[in-house]
């Protein structure tokens, strides 16, 4: 019997700007405090990149590490893949930027939005190219510089976001090991609970709509939470059950780092002990399509995850949008 070719992660990578941006930084700039701050976000610092560094330059550091893990050459990578919703230019793409940046002549290179979900959508795509056998090493991103969109007026917000970069390099193989089932889904309808409303054809950028926020992040986040804690645990469930398992069977999850207690309320929706779910939003907040791969490439490089363990990821972000993956590693 011939077996079974499934894309398998060979390599992660990630980045984070050295500099800290701790809460109580946040106390000087708009009314809030430091317990205020953890208690409802579980977030104690985030990262936030100098002016003059660009998302793509994050990206580069992630991918070169992943590459590295992977052990392969810039040459070997056939398509590159990037989730974004800051990209260095509104054309061309970002992962066109980090191609020619890091020399890859051999890739095809485009990115998705899909904000928080990026990287599982982008790991979704990147699935699908090498199962059809029409590319064998990709490169997915997910790398965000939320500091450039970020409202810091609004508390509710502002405290929430970071800088980061994280990537996985994706290939054939017929181990056994692999990507086992993706899943993903939007509801446009919710678009305006986790949006920019100026920047676009719909409503253009002015110096005016600039002055009052409206081109920064704006959330409704009791709303987004109700959605983001259904729909995650919806989507982890789906992945499971399309991979023929069951949530015995998870030994570790990986979820957006968005707010503990969406974690929490999955953690409990999903009946995983805490210990078998990945956190670290306490160190870097939000950081949107980069929260899922940074967050994967700790785990791999602390020897959280093991040969042949089952990993969920899972990721909810404006659109809305949400999707999980489950990979035997």
């Amino acid at each position: 019997m011939e077996k079974k070719i499934r894309a398998r992660i060979i390599g992660t990578g990630s980045y984070t700007p050295p500099r800290r941006m701790i809460n109580a930084d946040f106390e000087k700039i708009v009314d809030t405090s430091d317990e205020w701050i953890v208690s409802r976000t579980g977030i104690r610092e985030r990262r936030i990149a100098d002016d003059d560094m660009t998302t793509s330059d994050m990206a580069v550091q992630a991918v070169q590490r992943a590459l590295e893990m992977a052990r392969c050459t810039h040459e070997d990578i056939d398509a590159l893949i990037v989730g974004t919703v800051t990209p260095d230019y509104k054309v061309p793409s970002t992962a066109c930027v980090i191609q020619e940046k890091m020399g890859m002549p051999n890739a095809v290179a485009f990115d998705n939005l899909a904000a928080c979900a990026g990287f599982l959508n982008g790991l979704s795509i990147a699935r699908s190219f090498i199962e059809c056998g029409v590319y064998r090493k990709i490169v997915v991103v997910g790398v965000e510089k939320l500091s450039s969109i970020t409202n810091y007026k609004d508390r509710n917000t502002c405290v929430l976001f970071g800088d980061a970069a994280g990537a996985a390099v994706v290939a054939p193989d017929d181990s056994g090991a692999g990507i086992l089932s993706t899943f993903m889904k939007s509801a446009g309808s919710l678009r305006e609970l986790l949006w920019i409303p100026v920047g676009g054809t719909r409503n253009p950028y002015s110096r005016e709509n600039a002055l009052n926020g409206s081109d920064k992040l704006r959330m409704s986040g009791s709303d987004v939470f109700k959605v983001a804690v259904r729909e995650m645990c919806t989507s982890a469930l789906k992945v499971v059950d399309d991979a023929g398992l069951e949530r015995k069977d998870i030994a570790l999850v990986v979820p957006h780092q968005a707010n503990i207690r969406i974690i929490d309320a999955l953690t409990k929706r999903l009946g995983v002990g805490s210990d078998k779910v990945y956190v670290n939003i306490d160190m870097y907040g939000n950081t949107s399509s980069a929260s899922v791969p940074l967050a994967l490439d700790e785990a791999n490089r602390s020897g959280r995850i093991k040969p042949g363990d089952h990993v969920v990821m899972v990721a909810f972000g404006g659109g809305l949008i949400w999707g999980s993956a489950l990979v035997r590693w």
